[in-house]
């Protein structure tokens, strides 16, 4: 059994044909899928979808792009938000300097609330970072600080100082098809490098479909492809890796029930 540990079920790329991508899903041992929020202003329709699949769980928090144009939230309204059984975390959230789409003071204040949220329910945190690995490591460092919270960093691709400052917080790094691509050779190495028990396996759908499937929509049953290649580098089976990420999956997201 697999679980795709993040992505984007509510976008428009899937609404003609989630029955079949869920029965795709579950064709390829992707037994559980984590939907991701981007906007709280747009949290309805994705916890509606979490509420019609038993095995569909979903987060709530704001994408670090859309900062600026969602309301500034505190940890008490994400709380609020999260009181349904299917929100087992928050986020997407955290900084991308890459595009720059939000200021980054609101990016650092809208992440900083969500960390004490989840310091307070003690939920997971789904982490988004890109080409901001100093200020990433200092504010989780600041926030590990205050007290402790659990999460991951997702769709991980950043340097293995990040890598080692998240494990030494006791984050979690997930893969994607990322790890597939002909250029992902330092990625590759430090995913060879992580114990087993700190990774877990995502698409990051509808983006990022790894090889074989690169250019096509990316859907959850690609998760597999992905194993795989965690697998490959590693030198274990697949099973292995599929028994462990999923393992690793319902230790952190501890609100998640195997449907």
């Amino acid at each position: 059994m697999l679980v795709d540990s993040h992505c984007h079920l509510d976008f428009p790329d899937f609404e003609e044909d989630m029955d079949d991508i869920v029965a795709r899903a579950d064709a390829a041992g992707v037994k559980h899928m984590l939907s991701i929020c981007t906007h709280v202003t747009k949290f309805d329709p994705v916890l509606a979808l979490a509420e019609h699949y038993d095995n569909i769980f979903c987060t709530v928090g704001i994408h670090p792009h859309n900062a600026e144009m969602e309301p500034e939230v505190t940890s008490e309204h994400l709380i609020r938000m999260a009181a349904n059984a299917k929100v087992v975390g928050f986020g997407e959230t955290g900084l991308d300097f890459f595009y720059d789409k939000s200021p980054r003071d609101i990016q650092k204040r809208q992440f900083r609330a969500h960390i004490q949220a989840a310091r307070e329910a003690g939920l997971p945190l789904v982490v988004h970072t890109r080409d901001a690995d100093e200020d990433m490591a200092e504010i989780l460092k600041e926030e590990a600080g205050k007290g402790s919270f659990s999460g991951l960093l997702h769709c991980f691709s950043s340097s293995r100082q990040l890598a080692e400052t998240a494990m030494d917080l006791g984050l979690y790094l997930s893969i994607s098809g990322i790890v597939t691509f002909n250029k992902a050779d330092e990625l590759r190495d430090i995913v060879r490098d992580t114990p087993l028990d700190r990774l877990l396996v995502e698409t990051d759908a509808p983006y990022l479909a790894p090889v074989p499937q690169r250019g096509k929509r990316n859907e959850p049953a690609f998760t597999r492809h992905t194993a795989e290649k965690v697998a490959e580098i590693k030198g274990i089976s697949f099973e292995e890796v599929a028994t462990v990420t999923t393992r690793n999956f319902f230790s952190l997201f501890t609100k998640a029930k195997p449907a």
